[in-house]
């Protein structure tokens, strides 16, 4: 039976194991301190945060969500450690709640690994606190026990870390909070929610055990591999996830077709593309990608938790056994590092054959989707390109390149942004830490930089209607005619690249014109009062070579173009090294956080936005011999010419 507990009261636990599951509403920073007899916390080698996530025994989320799942295994932390304290914070920013009382109140629960809830919490009265201690976990003469605290700090997580007695509070506390603004910045933002009955549908051929911490949603629980089995946390956020279409009404969506029957009996049914609710089939295909996005996510996270806690439990497993100096006699110590390490072995092996199972399943679903997606969510090698006509309707979203995880290096997750774009993208043509980049000279990145925004450009050329999406280019010392020749030659940019000064000024005023107008006839409800001249479709503007040719006017008008424009439907795509921009300093640094970061070749910068490990991004090409991008080119230029008739 739960426990609802109130502010100060406590319940015993009857496991050790366990995961602390938080639900906000609203993005938060979710932590954990440890702390001595007296409550102390010794260092910041003692917190685990988005920053430095992985403590023995704990493990927490790597950025800030609105949901949350820690893994705590009581049994695995320093003898040292008598007190657990879960820690909430809004993370800073503009536009961002700065206190509770501004938002739902948070709900924490102490579950099982099996997702029973042991105890709850709900942190009401919350008001001009930014921090708050919510739940703690504490040792009473050998026993754990969960305290409810709800002990809010309205100066926020310096304060708080200062109260646990940590030394330099407030420079953790910033190092902290800059930690979830990169993360923020680099996660792949998650689609918009789901009606209720939208959680993803599988239909296994008969009962399936129930769920484990860390294990995909819909999908068959791994078989209990006994108590030593790592059962891998979910160290993120958790729960169903929304998709609601934002032209549609909100009542529920039809739900998904029925799965093909299976096979043979006792196996599972056999992945059909649109496995997933929505109101038509591209709204299925969209939902069921992010689905599969998040299945692999979770499962590859199961992984690697249950590979650290195998690893973990074989160092516990030898320092105690060598600790004894018997062990030490003839033949012992070897003995027990033999056993150790083939128990670590065992586990890591089954915990394998699991991951093998799920990855599977989603490579077989991925062989079914990829050849039913609709244009917008196909890369350039799909034949629905070879079919292709300028459509009637905006699409649901746009595929702008690949991610995949190194444990299955094969199976591609489509990066999709729902249109119309909610944020620039900035393709970052400068030398990063992976093994491609490293592979490439500079002069090649900036090339394939300028090549890979071309494609994406006439990629959003070709999904929008005739007339109703614009391609500006500033170009200021002419160095990517080469690559712009694609979008030069056939007639589909609004007019020919701007060059130099006075072209990087006229683009740029042009641009901050509309979003000015636009703003002021939205404020003042006079939409249909815009200027005639005015182009009412959407507007890209590219880049190239920043900050070449831009003047302190103009970074800040390209500042106001990123921020603002957005909303009233101007899109940057910027091909830039940061590192060029260096001189301007951190001026620059909200642009390069407002703007999605991908990259001309692979690299694993990008952050799911369920457990936030590093994905490998890959944009999509041309097939080599290829004219694909050319011919769809010359229809959107020629049903453009048609339309201004």
């Amino acid at each position: 039976m739960t426990a609802e507990l109130v502010r100060g009261q406590n319940h015993t636990l009857p496991q050790t194991r366990l995961e602390i599951r938080v639900s906000a509403g609203t993005p938060v920073v979710a932590g954990v301190t440890l702390g001595d007899e007296r409550g102390t916390v010794r260092g910041a080698e003692w917190i685990a945060h988005p920053g430095s996530h992985r403590l023995p025994g704990l493990e927490v989320s790597r950025q800030a969500a609105a949901d949350h799942r820690l893994a705590v295994d009581l049994d695995a932390l320093p003898d040292a450690v008598h007190r657990v304290t879960v820690l909430l914070a809004l993370p800073t920013g503009a536009g961002r709640p700065v206190r509770f009382g501004a938002v739902a109140a948070p709900f924490v629960a102490v579950t099982g690994l099996d997702g029973t809830e042991i105890a709850t919490f709900t942190l009401t009265g919350l008001d001009t606190e930014s921090a708050v201690s919510a739940l703690e976990l504490y040792r009473r003469q050998g026993v754990w026990k969960v305290r409810a605290v709800g002990q809010g700090y309205a100066s926020g997580l310096a304060e708080m870390l200062a109260d646990q007695g940590v030394a330099d509070a407030a420079e953790l506390a910033a190092s902290i909070q800059q930690a979830v603004a990169s993360g923020l910045a680099r996660s792949v933002a998650p689609p918009p929610p789901r009606a209720p009955d939208g959680e993803r549908v599988r239909h296994p051929a008969g009962p399936a055990p129930s769920g484990g911490a860390g294990q995909p949603p819909g999908r068959p629980a791994p078989e209990p591999l006994g108590d030593s089995t790592p059962q891998p946390p979910a160290t993120a956020p958790g729960g169903p996830i929304d998709y609601a279409h934002p032209r549609r009404q909100t009542s529920a969506p039809p739900p998904p077709p029925p799965a093909a029957p299976p096979s043979e009996p006792g196996r599972p049914a056999q992945p059909v593309a649109g496995d997933a609710t929505g109101w038509s089939m591209d709204e299925r295909l969209y939902n069921q990608v992010w689905d599969m996005f998040q299945d692999l996510a979770r499962a590859v996270a199961a992984y690697r938790s249950a590979v650290d806690f195998a690893e973990s439990r074989m160092d516990q497993e030898l320092d105690r056994a060598l600790s004894d100096p018997r062990s030490r006699i003839g033949g012992t110590g070897d003995r027990v590092r033999e056993e150790a390490r083939a128990k670590r072995d065992d586990l890591t092996a089954r915990a394998r054959e699991v991951l093998d199972r799920d990855l599977a399943q989603l490579a077989a679903e991925s062989a079914v989707v990829e050849p039913a997606l609709p244009a917008s969510y196909a890369g350039w090698d799909n034949p629905v390109w070879h079919g292709y006509r300028v459509p009637m309707e905006i699409p649901m979203a746009l595929r702008i390149g690949d991610l995949h995880l190194p444990e299955r290096t094969d199976l591609r997750i489509p990066l999709l942004v729902r249109l119309p774009l909610e944020r620039g993208i900035w393709v970052d043509s400068g030398r990063t830490a992976s093994e491609a980049a490293a592979a490439t000279d500079g002069d090649q990145l900036r090339r394939l930089g300028m090549e890979t925004a071309v494609a994406l450009a006439a990629r959003l050329l070709a999904v929008y209607p005739a007339n109703e999406f614009s391609v500006h280019v500033i170009d200021p010392a002419g160095s990517a005619a080469a690559a712009l020749s694609p979008l030069v030659d056939s007639g589909a940019l609004s007019g020919p690249p701007a060059a130099g000064a006075a072209g990087v000024s006229s683009v740029l005023a042009h641009l901050t014109r509309r979003v000015d107008l636009v703003q002021m006839a939205l404020r003042a409800g006079a939409a249909d009062s815009l200027p005639p001249d005015l182009d009412p479709g959407e507007q890209l503007l590219i880049v190239n070579d920043f900050p070449h040719g831009f003047d302190d006017r103009a970074v800040t008008q390209l500042r106001y173009l990123a921020d603002e424009g957005p909303s009233v439907g101007v899109h940057l795509l910027m091909v830039a090294d940061r590192e060029e921009a260096r001189a301007y300093g951190p001026v620059l640094d909200p642009l390069w956080r407002s703007l999605l970061r991908i990259t001309p070749v692979a690299d694993d910068h990008l952050a799911d936005p369920w457990v936030g490990q590093a994905w490998t991004y890959e944009p999509l090409r041309v097939p080599q011999g290829s004219r694909v991008l050319e011919e769809v080119l010359a229809l959107v230029a020629a049903a453009r010419r048609a339309g201004y008739r």
